[in-house]
Parts: structure tokens; sequence; C-alpha cells
């Protein structure tokens, strides 16, 4: 069973071995989490993201890519729902977690630093955006030992911890 725990910090300084990317359907960077991965992690992102997605991926689905400059050693990058343009099925949303954790486990990766997808720009209520995150995690059979949720405010931290398992 995967071990939940959750950190204030930056996604980007993690030292794990893949943190997940909050990313848009067109794979080429963007703003939030997805413009600090790319920003941290440097052109070999972008360059990867081109080959192995020419047409993106769809809402809820999840690839990987090389961290580049980042500590991790891999990006796994997810699109998911953009409530603010309507999309408010919760599958969507677990979705992103169950192909991360499953792309995690193609990877071998062993320890996996998340954001709460959705919860940004793309206007997700947080309380439920903590809910989807930490009960899919949990639910979701993985070789991850360790998941990471992290978060930039102290309030935020407060709340997820309280809601760990």
């Amino acid at each position: 069973m995967v071990a939940i725990t959750a950190v204030l910090g930056d996604i980007t300084e993690q030292d794990v071995d893949a943190v997940v990317n909050a990313a848009n359907n067109q794979m080429r960077g963007g703003g939030g989490v997805d413009g600090a991965i790319h920003r941290a992690g440097g052109p070999a992102i972008l360059k990867d993201c081109i080959a192995r997605f020419p047409n993106g991926l769809p809402t809820g689905d999840a690839g990987w890519t090389t961290a580049g400059n980042m500590p991790a050693q891999w990006v796994i990058h997810t699109v998911g729902p953009n409530y603010r343009a309507g999309q408010k099925d919760r599958a969507l949303l677990q979705s992103c977690y169950k192909r991360s954790l499953g792309v995690a486990d193609e990877l071998g990766a062993e320890i996996v630093a998340f954001p709460l997808i959705s919860a940004g720009i793309y206007g997700w209520p947080l309380d439920d955006a903590i809910d989807v995150a930490i009960s899919t995690i949990a639910k979701t059979p993985t070789s991850v030992d360790d998941a990471v949720i992290v978060v930039r405010d102290p309030g935020i931290l407060d709340v997820v911890e309280s809601r760990l398992p």
C-alpha cells in the first residue's frame, strides 16, 4: 500500500523519482504547475513532449518525459479537467491520479510527487480536489511506495495533512 504524505514546497525541487505535471491537452507547456515544470526542467521536456505526444493527450490520460534539469528522473504529464471550462466529471480527475500511478509503475518509480491536479488555474473546488487526490491515490493498486502531495500554501498543507489516512 502506498504511503501518502504532504509537504510544503516547490514540486520542481522535490528529490523524487517522478513529478506529476498538471498539463494541458497540447502538451507544450503552459501556466501554473505546467509552466513551472517546463521552466525548471528546461527545453529537454518540451522536446520530449513534442516527440512523444505529437497530438497531445486527452483529458484524464497521462504519459512521461524526461525531467530535464530537475532532481527527478521523470515527469509524468497528466491532463486534468478544466472545471472553469465545464469539465466537471469527477471521474476525469480520478483518472489523472490512476493513470499517473500506472505510468509510474511502468517506469519503476518508487517515490512520486503530485500537485493537486486541476485545483489551480483549472478551478476545481479545492476541498474536492484534495478528497479526490487522497482517496484515489489510496485506493489505486500501485507499486509506488511513497506519494507526496506538494502544496505551496501552509493553510492548504494543514487541510491536506488533516485528511491523510
